[in-house]
């Protein structure tokens, strides 16, 4: 199928292409924003600037709630909506930026892998997790500022409330165990040093069941814009408007679902295993705190409860450790009014359930 025929598919129709010195604009001040927000990546911005020049930029009409910008691997291309305006164009580009940088291709220029996701199988694995991480360091270059916002029933705080929110909060609560550095490392340079990361923190089903529901999650909000578009087609409520409220209504609410079980699994399965691994007061008290900043990382639907469950039943285990210390256990390895101070703090913190209400 050739570039035209893809393009005509997802109702793609080129208005016009950037001129050199516009590409050239662009992928400079991109360049050099990749190199300073990123540094542990060691970028070198001239390579960088001079890889980004190759890409081809067109203007081009798009379907309504398709994304503002679209990066075609084939053509190593990028097609930005015409409505946007000139000045806005490098913000969008940033996104299709890092795909381009991201991808590797075969001998015969098929794509084979784009960071975390994996295209060299019979089905695409880690579209959802790939677009959250990009956008995530997209998020980081424009400089967004995190933000509390409600989508499809779920409260949460999130570094980029327009574009793929769902998914970044929860690569977001992927990163805070694993440390964002592995992170960006696997997205730009499509390793799996974040995967391998964060299944020695957790366990490989893990990492792949998280993976599934991001990617049903980014598979929804997909559907949800298909059936708006048939939603605007009709003039008047009929038998098929009632049908295509009534799935997007569904869709929202497997989001909700999918999200939930995404972020309780990471929240069990990484606490429980560090749980385990205590052997001592310093590492009981870095562990408490681990899990209670996570409080500020999670989304919350109004029957929401699994984090405020699971933090009252791990703070009961841990004044349990914290007694075994206390009384001479081999792994105390703090001094003894060290261990009454953490006991104290336990026992008045054993019924609390957190309430922070998150306000839109």
């Amino acid at each position: 199928m050739s570039i035209e025929s893809d393009l005509r598919k997802d109702g793609i129709r080129v208005v016009d292409i950037l001129d050199t010195m516009s590409v050239n604009r662009i992928a400079h001040n991109i360049a050099t924003k990749l190199c300073s927000t990123f540094p542990e990546l060691c970028f070198n911005e001239n390579d960088l600037f001079i890889k980004l020049s190759r890409l081809n930029m067109y203007r081009a009409t798009m379907p309504e709630g398709m994304a503002e910008a679209n990066y075609f691997y084939k053509n190593t291309s990028i097609y930005f909506n015409d409505k946007i305006a000139f000045e806005d164009l490098e913000e969008f580009a940033i996104h299709e930026c890092i795909h381009y940088i991201q991808e590797i291709k075969d001998k015969k220029n098929n794509l084979i892998r784009m960071g975390l996701c994996n295209f060299d199988n019979l089905k695409i694995i880690g579209m959802g997790l790939n677009e959250a991480a990009v956008q995530y360091m997209t998020s980081k270059v424009i400089g967004i500022e995190k933000d509390y916002v409600k989508y499809f029933g779920i409260s949460f705080r999130t570094i980029s409330p327009s574009y793929y929110p769902l998914e970044c909060n929860l690569i977001e609560q992927m990163a805070y165990l694993t440390g964002e550095s592995v992170l960006f490392d696997s997205t730009i340079t499509s390793n799996d040093k974040f995967k391998n990361h964060f299944i020695e923190l957790t366990s490989e089903k893990t990492y792949n069941d998280i993976q599934y529901c991001i990617d049903k999650i980014l598979e929804l909000e997909e559907n949800i814009i298909k059936l708006g578009n048939k939603f605007s087609s009709f003039d008047e409520r009929n038998k098929k408007v009632d049908k295509i409220v009534s799935k997007t209504d569904d869709c929202k609410i497997k989001i909700a679902e999918y999200f939930c079980k995404a972020q309780n699994l990471i929240i069990k399965n990484y606490f429980d295993k560090a749980f385990k691994k205590i052997t001592n007061l310093e590492e009981l008290d870095n562990y408490r705190k681990t899990l209670e900043h996570y409080r500020e990382l999670i989304g919350r639907t109004d029957n929401y409860t699994f984090y405020d469950d699971y933090y009252t039943e791990k703070m009961s285990a841990l004044e349990h450790k914290s007694n075994i210390f206390e009384n001479g256990g081999t792994e105390t390895a703090l001094e003894c009014k060290k261990t009454n101070k953490f006991v104290s703090f336990f026992r008045a913190i054993k019924n609390f359930v957190t309430g922070e209400k998150i306000h839109n």
